[in-house]
Protein backbone atom coordinates (compact mmCIF):
# COMPACT_ATOMS: atom_id res chain seq x y z
CA UNK A 1 0.00 0.00 0.00
CA UNK A 2 1.30 3.55 -1.10
CA UNK A 3 0.70 5.20 2.81
CA UNK A 4 0.63 8.30 0.90
CA UNK A 5 -2.88 7.64 0.31
CA UNK A 6 -3.85 6.83 3.75
CA UNK A 7 -5.10 9.83 5.27
CA UNK A 8 -7.30 10.24 2.00
CA UNK A 9 -8.98 6.29 2.11
CA UNK A 10 -9.61 6.98 5.88
CA UNK A 11 -11.68 10.05 5.29
CA UNK A 12 -13.20 8.08 2.96
CA UNK A 13 -13.91 5.40 5.05
CA UNK A 14 -15.56 7.74 7.24
CA UNK A 15 -17.90 9.55 5.47
CA UNK A 16 -19.13 5.59 3.95
CA UNK A 17 -19.91 4.84 7.46
CA UNK A 18 -21.71 8.44 8.37
CA UNK A 19 -23.33 8.08 5.29
CA UNK A 20 -24.71 4.55 6.20
CA UNK A 21 -25.23 5.17 9.47
CA UNK A 22 -27.69 8.23 8.77
CA UNK A 23 -29.59 6.47 6.53
CA UNK A 24 -28.33 7.95 3.12
CA UNK A 25 -27.44 4.87 1.51
CA UNK A 26 -30.61 3.16 0.26
CA UNK A 27 -31.32 -0.79 1.73
CA UNK A 28 -32.98 -2.90 -0.69
CA UNK A 29 -36.80 -3.30 -0.21
CA UNK A 30 -36.83 -1.31 3.25
CA UNK A 31 -37.38 2.54 1.96
CA UNK A 32 -40.04 3.94 0.21
CA UNK A 33 -38.54 6.92 -1.31
CA UNK A 34 -36.43 6.61 -4.74
CA UNK A 35 -33.11 7.81 -4.61
CA UNK A 36 -34.38 11.18 -5.31
CA UNK A 37 -36.46 11.44 -2.57
CA UNK A 38 -39.92 11.09 -4.81
CA UNK A 39 -42.02 8.38 -4.12
CA UNK A 40 -41.53 5.15 -5.46
CA UNK A 41 -44.42 4.90 -8.49
CA UNK A 42 -45.97 1.18 -8.68
CA UNK A 43 -47.33 0.06 -12.26
CA UNK A 44 -50.90 -2.00 -11.29
CA UNK A 45 -53.46 -3.77 -13.59
CA UNK A 46 -56.56 -5.00 -12.50
CA UNK A 47 -60.00 -6.50 -14.12
CA UNK A 48 -62.41 -4.09 -15.49
CA UNK A 49 -63.77 -1.49 -17.97
CA UNK A 50 -61.73 1.86 -18.36
CA UNK A 51 -63.68 4.94 -16.91
CA UNK A 52 -64.05 8.16 -17.82
CA UNK A 53 -62.29 9.32 -14.27
CA UNK A 54 -60.07 6.22 -13.72
CA UNK A 55 -56.87 9.26 -14.14
CA UNK A 56 -59.07 11.76 -11.80
CA UNK A 57 -59.18 9.09 -8.74
CA UNK A 58 -55.53 7.68 -9.92
CA UNK A 59 -54.19 11.33 -9.08
CA UNK A 60 -56.43 11.54 -5.87
CA UNK A 61 -55.17 8.23 -4.59
CA UNK A 62 -51.52 9.55 -4.99
CA UNK A 63 -52.14 12.78 -3.62
CA UNK A 64 -53.36 10.70 -0.53
CA UNK A 65 -51.09 8.04 -0.43
CA UNK A 66 -47.67 9.18 -1.43
CA UNK A 67 -47.51 11.27 2.42
CA UNK A 68 -48.46 7.92 3.84
CA UNK A 69 -46.22 5.31 2.85
CA UNK A 70 -43.79 6.91 -0.06
CA UNK A 71 -45.34 5.10 -2.79
CA UNK A 72 -47.78 6.20 -6.02
CA UNK A 73 -49.50 4.12 -8.23
CA UNK A 74 -50.67 4.36 -11.69
CA UNK A 75 -53.79 2.44 -12.09
CA UNK A 76 -54.87 0.25 -15.00
CA UNK A 77 -57.85 -1.41 -15.76
CA UNK A 78 -58.38 -3.92 -18.70
CA UNK A 79 -61.64 -5.02 -19.83
CA UNK A 80 -63.68 -8.11 -18.43
CA UNK A 81 -63.18 -10.14 -22.11
CA UNK A 82 -59.62 -9.19 -22.50
CA UNK A 83 -57.73 -9.20 -18.98
CA UNK A 84 -56.70 -12.24 -18.72
CA UNK A 85 -54.85 -12.67 -22.09
CA UNK A 86 -53.06 -9.11 -21.37
CA UNK A 87 -52.19 -10.47 -17.74
CA UNK A 88 -50.22 -13.57 -19.19
CA UNK A 89 -49.09 -11.91 -22.08
CA UNK A 90 -47.57 -9.60 -19.67
CA UNK A 91 -45.96 -12.41 -17.60
CA UNK A 92 -44.37 -14.12 -20.71
CA UNK A 93 -43.00 -11.05 -21.82
CA UNK A 94 -41.86 -10.03 -19.03
CA UNK A 95 -43.47 -6.47 -19.33
CA UNK A 96 -42.40 -4.39 -16.30
CA UNK A 97 -45.42 -3.94 -13.73
CA UNK A 98 -45.46 -4.26 -10.04
CA UNK A 99 -48.79 -5.79 -8.91
CA UNK A 100 -52.04 -7.28 -10.56
CA UNK A 101 -55.32 -8.86 -9.45
CA UNK A 102 -54.94 -12.55 -9.97
CA UNK A 103 -57.96 -14.18 -12.02
CA UNK A 104 -55.94 -17.90 -12.31
CA UNK A 105 -53.85 -17.49 -9.31
CA UNK A 106 -52.38 -21.43 -8.73
CA UNK A 107 -51.80 -22.12 -11.86
CA UNK A 108 -49.11 -18.65 -12.76
CA UNK A 109 -48.32 -19.10 -8.97
CA UNK A 110 -46.79 -22.16 -10.02
CA UNK A 111 -44.98 -20.89 -13.09
CA UNK A 112 -42.90 -18.68 -10.43
CA UNK A 113 -45.14 -15.31 -11.66
CA UNK A 114 -45.75 -13.77 -8.30
CA UNK A 115 -43.54 -12.77 -5.31
CA UNK A 116 -43.54 -15.37 -2.46
CA UNK A 117 -44.73 -13.17 1.03
CA UNK A 118 -44.65 -15.16 3.62
CA UNK A 119 -41.82 -13.15 5.64
CA UNK A 120 -43.64 -9.64 4.18
CA UNK A 121 -46.62 -10.86 6.52
CA UNK A 122 -44.83 -11.04 8.85
CA UNK A 123 -42.81 -7.90 8.94
CA UNK A 124 -44.10 -4.66 6.44
CA UNK A 125 -48.01 -6.76 6.12
CA UNK A 126 -48.19 -8.02 9.79
CA UNK A 127 -51.25 -5.23 9.89
CA UNK A 128 -52.80 -6.72 6.28
CA UNK A 129 -51.93 -9.69 7.89
CA UNK A 130 -54.13 -10.25 10.93
CA UNK A 131 -56.99 -8.45 9.14
CA UNK A 132 -57.51 -11.32 7.16
CA UNK A 133 -59.15 -14.71 8.15
CA UNK A 134 -56.88 -17.17 8.52
CA UNK A 135 -58.85 -19.93 6.43
CA UNK A 136 -57.90 -17.41 3.23
CA UNK A 137 -54.66 -17.56 4.22
CA UNK A 138 -54.85 -21.47 4.18
CA UNK A 139 -56.54 -21.60 0.96
CA UNK A 140 -53.72 -19.51 -0.57
CA UNK A 141 -51.08 -21.58 0.75
CA UNK A 142 -49.58 -23.17 -2.45
CA UNK A 143 -47.85 -26.85 -2.19
CA UNK A 144 -44.58 -25.58 -1.41
CA UNK A 145 -45.81 -24.23 1.84
CA UNK A 146 -45.46 -20.87 0.41
CA UNK A 147 -48.15 -17.61 0.06
CA UNK A 148 -47.93 -15.79 -3.07
CA UNK A 149 -51.08 -13.68 -3.16
CA UNK A 150 -53.28 -11.57 -1.07
CA UNK A 151 -56.52 -12.63 -1.21
CA UNK A 152 -59.77 -10.47 -0.99
CA UNK A 153 -61.17 -10.40 3.01
CA UNK A 154 -64.78 -11.24 1.88
CA UNK A 155 -67.26 -13.30 2.61
CA UNK A 156 -65.47 -17.01 2.94
CA UNK A 157 -67.69 -19.20 1.00
CA UNK A 158 -69.74 -17.95 -2.27
CA UNK A 159 -72.86 -19.72 -2.11
CA UNK A 160 -75.15 -19.93 -5.84
CA UNK A 161 -77.73 -17.91 -5.26
CA UNK A 162 -81.19 -17.46 -7.51
CA UNK A 163 -82.43 -14.07 -7.93
CA UNK A 164 -85.47 -13.00 -9.07
CA UNK A 165 -87.59 -9.67 -9.09
CA UNK A 166 -88.81 -8.45 -5.68
CA UNK A 167 -92.40 -6.98 -7.52
CA UNK A 168 -93.15 -10.69 -9.45
CA UNK A 169 -92.45 -12.58 -5.92
CA UNK A 170 -94.83 -10.37 -4.66
CA UNK A 171 -97.91 -10.15 -7.13
CA UNK A 172 -98.07 -14.23 -6.97
CA UNK A 173 -97.09 -14.82 -3.77
CA UNK A 174 -94.40 -17.16 -4.49
CA UNK A 175 -92.26 -18.72 -1.52
CA UNK A 176 -88.80 -18.83 -3.50
CA UNK A 177 -87.39 -20.85 -0.60
CA UNK A 178 -89.02 -23.92 -2.26
CA UNK A 179 -87.51 -23.70 -5.03
CA UNK A 180 -83.74 -25.38 -4.62
CA UNK A 181 -83.39 -27.61 -7.60
CA UNK A 182 -83.36 -26.80 -11.19
CA UNK A 183 -86.42 -29.80 -11.61
CA UNK A 184 -88.48 -27.99 -9.23
CA UNK A 185 -88.44 -24.68 -11.29
CA UNK A 186 -90.27 -26.05 -14.25
CA UNK A 187 -93.74 -24.66 -13.06
CA UNK A 188 -92.53 -21.26 -12.04
CA UNK A 189 -91.17 -20.58 -15.41
CA UNK A 190 -93.85 -22.04 -17.38
CA UNK A 191 -96.28 -19.28 -15.51
CA UNK A 192 -94.09 -16.16 -15.94
CA UNK A 193 -93.87 -17.47 -19.66
CA UNK A 194 -97.65 -17.13 -20.07
CA UNK A 195 -98.42 -14.88 -17.67
CA UNK A 196 -95.42 -11.87 -17.96
CA UNK A 197 -94.54 -12.24 -21.41
CA UNK A 198 -92.38 -9.32 -21.21
CA UNK A 199 -89.63 -11.21 -18.94
CA UNK A 200 -87.17 -13.97 -20.09
CA UNK A 201 -88.12 -16.59 -17.68
CA UNK A 202 -84.40 -17.80 -17.37
CA UNK A 203 -81.19 -15.91 -17.89
CA UNK A 204 -78.02 -17.87 -19.03
CA UNK A 205 -74.46 -16.72 -20.97
CA UNK A 206 -71.81 -18.44 -22.95
CA UNK A 207 -70.40 -19.19 -19.23
CA UNK A 208 -73.13 -20.43 -18.29
CA UNK A 209 -73.71 -21.31 -14.19
CA UNK A 210 -72.37 -24.14 -11.68
CA UNK A 211 -74.95 -25.91 -11.59
CA UNK A 212 -73.25 -29.33 -10.47
CA UNK A 213 -72.28 -27.05 -7.39
CA UNK A 214 -76.25 -28.21 -6.75
CA UNK A 215 -75.24 -31.69 -6.06
CA UNK A 216 -71.60 -31.11 -4.19
CA UNK A 217 -69.33 -30.95 -6.32
CA UNK A 218 -66.64 -28.50 -6.76
CA UNK A 219 -63.81 -28.11 -9.39
CA UNK A 220 -60.80 -29.28 -8.71
CA UNK A 221 -58.97 -26.26 -10.95
CA UNK A 222 -61.27 -24.52 -12.80
CA UNK A 223 -64.67 -25.24 -14.83
CA UNK A 224 -62.72 -25.14 -18.27
CA UNK A 225 -60.68 -28.51 -17.09
CA UNK A 226 -63.98 -30.24 -15.99
CA UNK A 227 -62.88 -32.73 -12.94
CA UNK A 228 -64.65 -31.83 -10.04
CA UNK A 229 -64.93 -34.14 -6.78
CA UNK A 230 -67.72 -34.26 -3.89
CA UNK A 231 -66.77 -31.09 -1.34
CA UNK A 232 -67.58 -33.18 1.57
CA UNK A 233 -66.82 -36.28 0.99
CA UNK A 234 -63.31 -36.47 2.69
CA UNK A 235 -62.40 -40.04 0.20
CA UNK A 236 -64.14 -38.78 -3.13
CA UNK A 237 -62.68 -39.43 -5.96
CA UNK A 238 -62.06 -37.13 -8.86
CA UNK A 239 -64.52 -37.18 -11.79
CA UNK A 240 -65.26 -36.31 -15.11
CA UNK A 241 -68.27 -34.63 -14.58
CA UNK A 242 -69.81 -34.67 -17.89
CA UNK A 243 -69.40 -38.85 -17.34
CA UNK A 244 -71.53 -38.54 -14.26
CA UNK A 245 -75.36 -39.39 -13.88
CA UNK A 246 -75.74 -35.57 -12.19
CA UNK A 247 -74.55 -34.01 -15.32
CA UNK A 248 -76.98 -35.78 -17.63
CA UNK A 249 -80.02 -34.86 -15.78
CA UNK A 250 -78.70 -31.39 -15.24
CA UNK A 251 -78.23 -30.83 -19.05
CA UNK A 252 -81.54 -32.66 -20.26
CA UNK A 253 -83.10 -30.68 -17.49
CA UNK A 254 -81.71 -27.43 -19.27
CA UNK A 255 -82.35 -28.52 -22.69
CA UNK A 256 -86.03 -29.12 -21.89
CA UNK A 257 -85.85 -25.95 -20.69
CA UNK A 258 -84.36 -24.50 -23.95
CA UNK A 259 -86.76 -25.76 -26.03
CA UNK A 260 -89.54 -24.69 -23.69
CA UNK A 261 -88.42 -21.10 -24.61
CA UNK A 262 -87.65 -20.16 -20.77
CA UNK A 263 -84.26 -19.82 -21.42
CA UNK A 264 -82.81 -16.62 -23.73
CA UNK A 265 -81.89 -17.66 -27.34
CA UNK A 266 -78.67 -16.06 -27.85
CA UNK A 267 -77.42 -18.06 -24.19
CA UNK A 268 -74.41 -19.57 -26.19
CA UNK A 269 -73.23 -16.49 -27.59
CA UNK A 270 -73.90 -13.97 -24.81
CA UNK A 271 -70.84 -12.66 -22.82
CA UNK A 272 -70.60 -12.97 -19.06
CA UNK A 273 -70.95 -9.85 -17.37
CA UNK A 274 -72.58 -8.21 -14.72
CA UNK A 275 -76.41 -7.38 -14.07
CA UNK A 276 -77.60 -5.06 -16.88
CA UNK A 277 -79.43 -2.43 -15.83
CA UNK A 278 -83.97 -2.52 -15.84
CA UNK A 279 -83.69 -5.66 -18.16
CA UNK A 280 -86.86 -7.61 -17.66
CA UNK A 281 -85.21 -10.80 -16.10
CA UNK A 282 -87.23 -13.31 -14.03
CA UNK A 283 -84.62 -16.14 -12.56
CA UNK A 284 -81.06 -15.50 -12.57
CA UNK A 285 -78.14 -17.01 -10.79
CA UNK A 286 -75.01 -15.44 -9.20
CA UNK A 287 -72.71 -16.31 -6.73
CA UNK A 288 -72.82 -14.05 -3.30
CA UNK A 289 -72.56 -13.95 0.17
CA UNK A 290 -74.76 -12.08 3.01
CA UNK A 291 -76.91 -9.41 1.61
CA UNK A 292 -76.07 -10.02 -2.05
CA UNK A 293 -79.39 -8.67 -2.88
CA UNK A 294 -79.23 -5.45 -2.28
CA UNK A 295 -75.85 -4.87 -4.10
CA UNK A 296 -77.70 -6.90 -7.01
CA UNK A 297 -81.05 -4.75 -6.83
CA UNK A 298 -79.00 -1.53 -7.59
CA UNK A 299 -77.35 -3.20 -10.46
CA UNK A 300 -80.84 -3.95 -11.70
CA UNK A 301 -82.43 -0.88 -10.46
CA UNK A 302 -85.27 -2.44 -9.26
CA UNK A 303 -85.69 -5.00 -6.02
CA UNK A 304 -84.42 -8.39 -6.21
CA UNK A 305 -84.74 -11.16 -3.85
CA UNK A 306 -82.35 -14.17 -3.45
CA UNK A 307 -82.38 -17.76 -2.41
CA UNK A 308 -79.17 -19.33 -1.40
CA UNK A 309 -79.26 -23.03 -3.02
CA UNK A 310 -75.69 -24.64 -2.36
CA UNK A 311 -74.83 -24.70 1.58
CA UNK A 312 -72.00 -22.46 2.95
CA UNK A 313 -68.74 -24.72 1.95
CA UNK A 314 -65.30 -23.09 2.14
CA UNK A 315 -63.84 -24.32 -1.25
CA UNK A 316 -60.43 -23.47 -2.70
CA UNK A 317 -62.06 -21.62 -5.35
CA UNK A 318 -63.91 -19.60 -3.13
CA UNK A 319 -61.08 -18.09 -1.49
CA UNK A 320 -59.05 -17.70 -4.33
CA UNK A 321 -61.54 -15.29 -6.11
CA UNK A 322 -60.39 -11.87 -5.40
CA UNK A 323 -56.56 -12.33 -5.10
CA UNK A 324 -53.97 -9.77 -5.68
CA UNK A 325 -50.19 -10.42 -5.76
CA UNK A 326 -46.70 -9.50 -6.55
CA UNK A 327 -45.12 -9.56 -9.72
CA UNK A 328 -41.59 -11.88 -9.15
CA UNK A 329 -39.73 -9.69 -10.92
CA UNK A 330 -40.78 -6.32 -9.10
CA UNK A 331 -37.90 -3.89 -8.68
CA UNK A 332 -40.36 -2.88 -5.94
CA UNK A 333 -41.50 -5.40 -3.70
CA UNK A 334 -41.20 -3.90 0.27
CA UNK A 335 -43.38 -1.09 -1.56
CA UNK A 336 -45.53 -3.27 -2.87
CA UNK A 337 -46.34 -4.67 -0.15
CA UNK A 338 -46.81 -1.69 1.77
CA UNK A 339 -49.00 -0.44 -0.69
CA UNK A 340 -50.87 -3.52 -0.15
CA UNK A 341 -50.96 -3.01 3.41
CA UNK A 342 -52.43 -0.09 3.36
CA UNK A 343 -55.34 -0.81 0.72
CA UNK A 344 -56.70 -3.88 3.61
CA UNK A 345 -56.13 -1.37 6.60
CA UNK A 346 -56.40 2.31 5.68
CA UNK A 347 -60.11 2.96 5.24
CA UNK A 348 -59.72 6.12 2.97
CA UNK A 349 -57.60 4.61 0.68
CA UNK A 350 -60.37 1.09 0.50
CA UNK A 351 -63.15 3.34 0.20
CA UNK A 352 -61.41 5.91 -2.72
CA UNK A 353 -60.22 2.47 -4.82
CA UNK A 354 -64.19 1.70 -4.49
CA UNK A 355 -66.29 4.25 -4.74
CA UNK A 356 -64.56 6.97 -6.00
CA UNK A 357 -64.21 10.53 -4.64
CA UNK A 358 -66.47 12.22 -2.02
CA UNK A 359 -68.49 15.03 -3.35
CA UNK A 360 -67.75 13.99 -6.94
CA UNK A 361 -69.02 10.61 -7.57
CA UNK A 362 -70.61 9.85 -3.40
CA UNK A 363 -71.98 11.84 -0.91
CA UNK A 364 -71.99 10.49 2.80
CA UNK A 365 -75.76 10.50 4.66
CA UNK A 366 -76.03 11.41 8.08
CA UNK A 367 -75.24 7.24 8.71
CA UNK A 368 -72.28 7.50 7.30
CA UNK A 369 -73.11 5.34 4.13
CA UNK A 370 -72.27 6.28 0.65
CA UNK A 371 -74.49 7.30 -2.04
CA UNK A 372 -73.81 7.59 -5.61
CA UNK A 373 -74.34 11.34 -7.05
CA UNK A 374 -76.76 11.18 -9.57
CA UNK A 375 -76.21 14.57 -11.31
CA UNK A 376 -75.54 14.26 -15.12
CA UNK A 377 -72.32 15.36 -16.13
CA UNK A 378 -71.99 17.05 -20.04
CA UNK A 379 -72.27 13.72 -21.51
CA UNK A 380 -75.15 12.88 -20.47
CA UNK A 381 -74.01 10.30 -17.30
CA UNK A 382 -74.37 9.84 -13.58
CA UNK A 383 -71.36 11.08 -11.89
CA UNK A 384 -71.55 7.43 -9.91
CA UNK A 385 -71.16 5.85 -13.60
CA UNK A 386 -67.86 7.74 -14.15
CA UNK A 387 -66.30 5.67 -12.05
CA UNK A 388 -66.49 2.52 -10.18
CA UNK A 389 -64.51 -0.04 -8.43
CA UNK A 390 -64.64 -3.49 -8.54
CA UNK A 391 -65.29 -4.37 -5.32
CA UNK A 392 -63.78 -8.39 -5.01
CA UNK A 393 -60.01 -7.17 -6.48
CA UNK A 394 -59.04 -4.94 -4.30
CA UNK A 395 -58.48 -5.68 -0.79
CA UNK A 396 -60.73 -6.13 2.38
CA UNK A 397 -64.45 -5.24 2.14
CA UNK A 398 -64.52 -4.77 6.08
CA UNK A 399 -63.11 -1.42 6.52
CA UNK A 400 -65.95 0.09 3.40
CA UNK A 401 -68.34 2.56 4.36
CA UNK A 402 -71.87 0.96 3.47
CA UNK A 403 -74.30 1.38 0.69
CA UNK A 404 -76.77 4.15 1.22
CA UNK A 405 -79.45 5.45 -1.11
CA UNK A 406 -82.50 3.49 -2.61
CA UNK A 407 -81.28 0.06 -1.56
CA UNK A 408 -79.53 0.98 1.88
CA UNK A 409 -77.04 -1.81 3.34
CA UNK A 410 -78.18 -2.10 6.73
CA UNK A 411 -75.79 -0.83 9.44
CA UNK A 412 -74.40 -3.88 10.92
CA UNK A 413 -73.56 -5.38 6.92
CA UNK A 414 -70.07 -6.06 8.33
CA UNK A 415 -70.89 -8.03 11.30
CA UNK A 416 -73.43 -9.73 9.56
CA UNK A 417 -70.80 -11.04 7.28
CA UNK A 418 -68.46 -11.77 10.24
CA UNK A 419 -71.00 -14.26 11.23
CA UNK A 420 -71.82 -15.99 8.25
CA UNK A 421 -67.88 -16.80 8.05
CA UNK A 422 -67.94 -17.82 11.79
CA UNK A 423 -70.87 -20.39 10.45
CA UNK A 424 -69.23 -21.85 7.32
CA UNK A 425 -68.12 -25.15 6.69
CA UNK A 426 -64.24 -26.49 5.36
CA UNK A 427 -63.97 -28.43 1.96
CA UNK A 428 -62.58 -31.30 2.49
CA UNK A 429 -59.92 -30.05 -0.24
CA UNK A 430 -59.25 -27.26 0.60
CA UNK A 431 -56.54 -25.64 -0.11
CA UNK A 432 -55.17 -28.47 -2.59
CA UNK A 433 -53.57 -27.41 -5.67
CA UNK A 434 -52.68 -29.91 -8.48
CA UNK A 435 -49.69 -29.18 -10.33
CA UNK A 436 -50.25 -30.14 -14.09
CA UNK A 437 -46.84 -27.97 -15.56
CA UNK A 438 -45.62 -31.39 -17.21
CA UNK A 439 -49.39 -31.45 -18.75
CA UNK A 440 -50.00 -28.79 -20.67
CA UNK A 441 -50.47 -29.98 -23.89
CA UNK A 442 -53.08 -31.96 -22.40
CA UNK A 443 -55.09 -28.97 -20.60
CA UNK A 444 -54.24 -26.87 -23.48
CA UNK A 445 -55.99 -29.40 -25.82
CA UNK A 446 -58.53 -30.29 -22.85
CA UNK A 447 -59.83 -26.53 -22.42
CA UNK A 448 -60.15 -26.14 -26.73
CA UNK A 449 -62.46 -29.09 -26.79
CA UNK A 450 -64.46 -27.17 -23.89
CA UNK A 451 -64.88 -23.96 -25.70
CA UNK A 452 -66.16 -26.12 -28.29
CA UNK A 453 -68.93 -27.36 -26.71
CA UNK A 454 -69.49 -26.36 -22.73
CA UNK A 455 -71.46 -23.06 -23.49
CA UNK A 456 -74.15 -25.02 -26.17
CA UNK A 457 -74.23 -27.62 -23.89
CA UNK A 458 -74.66 -25.93 -20.79
CA UNK A 459 -77.25 -23.47 -21.82
CA UNK A 460 -79.62 -26.35 -23.06
CA UNK A 461 -78.93 -24.68 -26.96
CA UNK A 462 -78.19 -28.56 -28.40
CA UNK A 463 -79.46 -31.80 -27.90
CA UNK A 464 -77.82 -33.37 -25.19
CA UNK A 465 -78.18 -37.28 -26.76
CA UNK A 466 -76.10 -36.27 -30.18
CA UNK A 467 -73.37 -33.77 -28.47
CA UNK A 468 -72.41 -34.85 -25.18
CA UNK A 469 -70.98 -38.39 -26.59
CA UNK A 470 -68.71 -36.24 -29.04
CA UNK A 471 -67.80 -33.98 -26.08
CA UNK A 472 -66.37 -36.81 -24.12
CA UNK A 473 -64.65 -38.51 -26.71
CA UNK A 474 -62.68 -35.62 -27.37
CA UNK A 475 -62.31 -35.00 -24.06
CA UNK A 476 -60.58 -38.24 -24.02
CA UNK A 477 -58.73 -37.66 -27.33
CA UNK A 478 -57.20 -33.85 -25.42
CA UNK A 479 -55.79 -36.34 -22.60
CA UNK A 480 -58.76 -35.84 -19.77
CA UNK A 481 -58.02 -39.25 -18.44
CA UNK A 482 -54.61 -38.92 -18.55
CA UNK A 483 -54.96 -35.55 -16.68
CA UNK A 484 -57.51 -37.06 -14.28
CA UNK A 485 -55.21 -39.95 -13.15
CA UNK A 486 -52.36 -37.37 -12.21
CA UNK A 487 -54.68 -35.03 -10.32
CA UNK A 488 -56.46 -38.40 -8.54
CA UNK A 489 -52.60 -39.37 -7.65
CA UNK A 490 -51.53 -35.63 -5.99
CA UNK A 491 -54.84 -35.59 -4.24
CA UNK A 492 -53.58 -39.21 -2.65
CA UNK A 493 -50.31 -38.20 -1.55
CA UNK A 494 -51.85 -34.52 -0.05
CA UNK A 495 -54.39 -36.84 1.57
CA UNK A 496 -51.86 -39.03 3.27
CA UNK A 497 -50.14 -35.91 4.61
CA UNK A 498 -52.64 -33.64 5.41
CA UNK A 499 -54.32 -36.32 7.46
Amino acid sequence: MNYRHKPVLMTLSLILLLLSSTGCFRQSGQNSDSDDGAPVNLIYYTIGEPDKDLQLVNDKINEIMAPKIGVTVTYIKVGWQEYEDRLHTLISAGSPFDVAFVPDYAPTAMRGAWLRVDDYLQGLGKEMYDEVDPIFWQGVRMNDGGIYGIPTNKELAVRDQWMYPASIVDKYHIDISKYDTLESLEPLLRMIQQKEPDYVPMELDRDSHNFFALDGYEYVMNNKIPLMIKSLDPSAEVVNIFETKDARQILDTLRRYYKAGFINKDAALREPGGLKRGAKVFWKSSGGGPLSETTWSKDRGYKVVANPVTPSVVTTESVRGGIMAVNANTKHPAESIKFLNLLNTDPEIRNLFNYGIEGVHYTLDDKGQVVPISSKDKDGADASSRYAGVQYTQGNWFILNTMGGDYPDPLDKWEQFRQYNAGVVKSAVLGFTPDLSKMTAQTDNIEMVWQKYYPSLMTGSVDVGAILPKFNHELKQAGIDEVRNEVQRQLDAWRAVSR
